[in-house]
């Protein structure tokens, strides 16, 4: 067993790496800080490098934060959204040694009997497991997902770790509650361990998207998965940043926006669900341009009523009504808001929604920027806390998340795309009645009890 290996598997080996966690992100905060406001300068590009390794290192959700910020431009400096990027799908991986052991205890220990080869090296390595390839006794070729060991309990010290990072924002801010943001990051995590649950939501999509010939879905080789294991078919492509390297004309990359748009918000408004992970490493790009979806484990079904919030939000925004902008904030959960507080959401709703609301083909980095939207947000924040603060609904946490991940993807391929009228021919007929029926279909035929959703 490799030095890495006994770290991971060895309580101790694991109090280490927090440790070393603390001391990077801690670090950063400080000597940031200290940049700001002392005028100390600091070796970013090494300290990035530090925080990169610690964070591939833990795994857990500390690392999809990460990942997060890495893709939202001008989140950060540009030396640390280099080395965090780094984290999309190529994190430190488990030796050989310790990939058998893991493999043996899912499939028996005759499992090398069930393929006609695995590759030893992962092909990618990301928060929670990492993905080997592989291919069948039939000759498919397989994309293997074997999760990292003890990850239950590396997400419960992750999640104790954030709610004392709440608790502590929250006595020197009360600008935004953030119970109900620890509720859903809690859930949604705790449904990513799940393999099955993944490979029901794999069935979901395929159900969904099967009339979308432009985004391709993995099929799940059942008799290969297990709880902790998830075997797929293997799907062709690149990364976006690859195939942006090779310099791809307007028309492509207006082609696979497009396209991407298609995978994310079809399901959403036809189905009430959403993909809730659109980082880079969570799908490719094919030769024809078509885009495949690789990791479904951060799948999450809206109640109606949420999805229609969304849509009269837009209407609200489109004609300055500021009536109907309560009703929508009323259907996505918030309460007791009077009209200071509608006032001020609608600040931020206006940037999300800039795109949507303009009659144009002009690039999102011409109307929404990341350094606009610190502008927007600390402005936000500083009227949330004259007025006492608010608590956005749990649902909200993942489609702002969602929403603000595609965009920045849209930013970096520098699409011109007239998204105003794509949405609108997406909304035109929508029927409440219909999602709702569409989405008690759709999650029975995947094997989804929606009735238990938080």
């Amino acid at each position: 067993m490799s030095e890495t290996d006994t770290e991971k598997s060895n309580p101790i080996g694991r109090l280490k790496r927090y440790a070393n966690v603390t001391s990077a992100v801690g670090g950063l905060a400080a000597r940031m800080a200290g940049e700001r406001y002392l005028g100390i300068k600091i070796d970013r590009e090494n300290h990035a490098k530090v925080l990169t390794e610690a964070l591939g290192g833990l795994k857990g959700p500390l690392m999809k934060v990460a990942q997060i910020l890495s893709t939202i431009p001008d989140a950060l400096p540009p030396e640390y959204r280099e080395e965090l990027s780094k984290l999309q799908a190529d994190a430190p991986s488990m030796g050989w040694l310790f990939v058998k052991r893991r493999m043996a205890t899912e499939l028996g220990l005759d499992w090398q009997k069930k393929f006609k080869s695995f590759e030893k090296q992962s092909c990618s390595a990301a928060s929670l497991g990492q993905v080997h390839k592989a291919i069948s006794l039939d000759q498919k070729i397989l994309a293997c997902k074997l999760q990292y060991p003890d990850m239950q309990s590396a997400i419960e010290a992750d999640l104790k770790q954030l709610k004392l990072g709440f608790t502590l924002y929250e006595r020197a801010d009360k600008a935004i509650s953030t119970k109900s943001i620890h509720k859903e990051l809690s859930a949604r995590l705790s449904e990513e361990l799940d393999y099955n649950r993944e490979a029901s939501n794999i069935k979901l999509y395929s159900s969904i998207l099967d009339s979308e010939s432009s985004v391709n879905v993995p099929e799940v080789i059942e008799d290969l998965s297990t709880k902790r294991l998830l075997t797929m078919t293997w799907l062709q492509g690149e990364k976006l940043t690859q195939w942006l390297e090779q310099d791809p004309n307007l028309k492509s990359r207006n082609n696979v926006a497009i396209n991407m748009f298609k995978a994310w918000y079809t399901p959403f408004y036809f189905y009430g669900v959403i993909h809730g992970d659109p980082h880079l490493g969570n799908y490719s790009i094919t030769k024809n341009e078509n885009i495949n979806l690789l990791d479904f484990g951060s799948i999450r079904f809206f109640n109606p009523t949420f999805v229609e919030g969304v849509i009269v939000l837009y209407k609200a925004l489109k004609t300055k009504n500021s009536k109907l902008a309560e009703e929508a904030y009323f259907k996505w959960g918030f309460g007791n808001l009077n009209k200071e507080m509608i006032e001020i959401l609608s600040l931020w709703a206006e940037f999300l929604y800039a795109p949507l609301l303009n009659d144009s083909s002009e690039p999102i980095s011409q109307l929404r920027d990341g350094s606009e939207g610190r502008k927007v947000a600390a402005k936000v924040h500083q009227e949330l806390r004259k007025v006492g603060g608010v608590e956005p609904p749990r649902e909200f946490v993942l489609m702002d998340r969602a929403a603000i991940g595609l965009g920045s993807v849209f930013m970096r391929l520098k699409a011109e795309v007239n998204w105003h009228r794509i949405f609108e021919d997406m909304i035109e007929n929508f029927d409440i009645k219909k999602l709702t029926n569409k989405q008690v279909n759709i999650s029975k035929e995947a094997g989804i009890n929606i009735d238990t959703l938080d």
